[in-house]
């Protein structure tokens, strides 16, 4: 009993671990350190008037109580008394709403950013596009998270490293740049949340909302989904990762195959001349209207378990046994092993209680079509990529 109400003096501590997690982070940003202080401030300001108004009332009703034979009096309210105690919070809150308006302005004001995001929400991952350098990615709950997350899985949570809160996937960001996010979302709401850099913002469907920051320090900071967005709300968190300028370079040129493609700042002396445009114009044409490369059942099979394993385990399971009614059975399915035609429109549209996964690639959605329709005893042949892209 001693040590249990030591433990619990010690984590009233300003100074405690235990007295940390109960309080807002400070952040790593100039943003988040005001938005701490004022926190601070206010929380000041309201246990001041809570010790003097809890104080004044205790006080009274101790010292004036009918057994030491205090008399109820008889005036009545006091103009003085009404005008100070109307003032004095007046002043309170002017005095608190001016540095907090500050803030809010500056959270808004998005203009001379360096570099720009676009996130888009969906049920339940997030799409980074990077606008300044062409990166392009999908960022989901990590495997090890994932898989102890199920039901059964008899995995103990507290062996998995940042259990629920790592991706996959993580979002690279430079320390020492105004960095601007765009922000949608492809279904329903989100918000786009990470404590420590004060970012929390919703995605809103058919809406481009902004907001953004400029990290100080290296480091990883977690946040997650704070719009409860439907059943794996809580299974969609977000990974950021600071870089210092020359790691985040060599990270951008190590995703666009070597070469650094930001978009230069002057943009007219980088415009190419009309006969170039024209070719380059022409040679996107001629790639798209190109079929797409058709694989080897092996390399559609490898590539196929890797995206069910990433997107479709969650509802269906390794083994394909689904979570029937709702998630049927993959095993010997009238879907897997019938017309490909009907499994890739719904893998691509979604039915019932399965969300449209028409975001994959066409060679994404060939192989995981092949996959589940090899698998767990069924076979029923392989799905090109081609045969994707002429159902989109």
């Amino acid at each position: 009993m001693k040590r249990a109400v030591c433990a619990s003096l010690l984590g009233l501590l300003p100074g405690s671990a235990l007295a940390l997690q109960w309080n807002m982070p400070e952040g790593v940003t100039e943003i988040s350190r005001e938005v701490y202080g004022l926190h601070m401030l206010i929380f000041g300001i309201c246990v001041v008037i809570g010790i003097g108004v809890f104080g004044v009332m205790f006080y009274s009703v101790f010292k004036h109580r009918k057994s030491l034979g205090a008399k109820p009096a008889n005036f009545h309210e006091s103009t003085t008394v009404e005008i100070v105690w109307t003032l004095i919070p007046f002043l309170i809150l002017i005095g608190m709403a001016i540095p907090a308006a500050g803030t809010l302005i500056k959270m808004e004001d998005a203009s001379n950013a360096e570099m720009t995001v676009k996130i888009t929400g969906y049920q339940w991952m997030w799409e980074y596009e990077y606008l300044d350098s062409g990166i392009h990615f999908y960022s989901r709950l990590d495997a090890d998270s994932d898989r102890a997350r199920q039901t059964g899985a008899g995995v103990d949570v507290s062996t998995v490293d940042n259990y629920l809160l790592e991706v996959d996937n993580r979002v690279v960001l430079p320390v020492g740049k105004k960095i601007r996010f765009l922000l949608t979302a492809n279904d329903v709401l989100h918000a786009w949340w990470v404590p420590e850099l004060a970012v929390k913002k919703d995605a809103v469907p058919g809406f481009v909302r902004e907001i953004w920051t400029k990290i100080d320090e290296p480091g990883v900071y977690r946040g997650q989904c704070a719009e409860l967005c439907g059943r794996d709300h809580g299974f969609m968190p977000i990974v950021v990762e600071a870089l210092p300028q020359d790691e985040y370079d060599q990270w951008v040129a190590s995703q666009t195959g070597g070469s650094m493609t930001d978009v230069p700042a002057d943009s007219s002396a980088a415009a190419p001349a009309a006969e170039s445009t024209e070719v380059a114009m022409a040679d996107a044409a001629a790639a798209s209207d190109a079929p797409a490369a058709e694989m080897d059942k092996g390399a559609l099979m490898t590539a196929g378990e890797k995206v069910y394993k990433t997107n479709c385990t969650v509802c269906h399971k390794d083994a394909g046994t689904g979570m029937p009614p709702a998630f049927p059975s993959l095993v010997g399915s009238a879907v897997v092993t019938g017309d490909p035609a009907t499994q890739i429109d719904q893998v691509i549209n979604g039915k019932n209680a399965m969300p449209p996964f028409g975001h994959l690639s066409d060679q994404d959605i060939a192989a995981v079509v092949t996959y589940t329709r090899n698998s767990w005893g069924n076979d029923t042949g392989v799905v090109q990529p081609a045969d994707v892209a002429a159902q989109r």
